[in-house]
């Protein structure tokens, strides 16, 4: 007997920092028009584990957007910040395995160690973490803890990689693709400041809600790498992934939140219709 081919699942995943512009409703569209000529399932998820940058405003302000760009999408709709127990966790299954360690540096200290070395390899997202917290002693590291220095937990990538081995994951416009993991340098998965990071908990949550094909722009692909990782680490389910290219404005710049005028909000209030707004964000018709 045949087996069962999974039912395609999307997802559309946005930060309530702040009106959703042209971008978002590029990449809203893209995942809601996948799942649809699927015949399969899209869901909303709002990542607001930025506390001090959220807000249930802006929350109420993506609702009413997409709802007039005409998407629809399966309740309830899952929250980052009622997940925090998940994340913890994964957390300690990872620390568990002897996978993570505390990291005390600051930003301004590792770009001052990273000057003072004159050679820092730089990966995806620019220099890499040189790993200066990861050879401390457990004295050294229970010392600082004791002092009451603030520290984030990063993933010990070659420790982890010798656990699972060579990893590819597979992208619908791209075929096959070799992880390569060490690119990013070892990799936070919780922040001083918040108690998980945008890695682990994107990971965890798409598996939550049994996600099938994750649809985000190409300025994300390389951080998959990571996600696959992850996910060979906690035992959790591999998508497939599809990475879109990016909306940009007249200079090239990619869309971003402060660019007002292009905002769905400010579109709306300029007279523009839903179709010519998803005209505008590359889905006419």
């Amino acid at each position: 007997m045949p087996s069962k081919i999974p039912q395609t699942v999307t997802r559309f995943a946005p930060s309530p920092s702040g009106y959703l512009h042209l971008g978002h409703a590029h990449s809203a569209l893209f995942a809601w028009r996948a799942a649809r000529e699927a015949k399969g399932r899209f869901l909303l998820r709002i990542e607001d584990i930025d506390n001090p940058r959220s807000d249930p405003a802006f929350m109420d302000a993506i609702l009413e957007d997409l709802s007039w760009l005409g998407l629809d999408w399966e309740t309830p709709v899952l929250h980052q910040s009622e997940r925090l127990d998940a994340y913890a966790a994964a957390l300690d299954h990872l620390r568990d395995k002897g996978l993570l360690y505390p990291c005390f540096c600051t930003r301004s200290s590792i770009r001052a160690e990273i000057a003072a070395s004159g050679q820092a390899p730089h990966g995806p997202s620019g220099a890499v973490y040189p790993g200066t917290c990861r050879d401390l002693s457990e004295t050294a590291r229970a010392a600082r803890m004791n002092e009451g220095k603030p520290y984030g937990l990063r993933l010990d990538i070659a420790k982890a990689l010798a656990r699972t081995g060579p990893l590819t994951w597979t992208d619908l416009g791209k075929g096959e693709i070799q992880a390569a993991p060490p690119a990013h340098g070892d990799v936070v998965l919780a922040r001083k400041d918040i108690a998980t990071s945008y890695h682990l908990a994107v990971t965890l949550d798409d598996a939550k809600q049994g996600v099938t094909l994750v649809t985000r722009g190409e300025d994300l692909l390389p951080m998959t790498d990571i996600h696959r990782l992850l996910q060979a680490l906690l035992d959790l389910p591999v998508p497939q992934w599809h990475h879109h290219g990016l909306l940009c404005d007249e200079t090239g710049q990619r869309l971003a939140k402060r660019n007002d005028a292009l905002a769905i909000r400010a579109l709306r209030q300029a007279g523009k219709s839903p179709a010519e707004v998803r005209a505008l964000a590359g889905f006419p018709g």
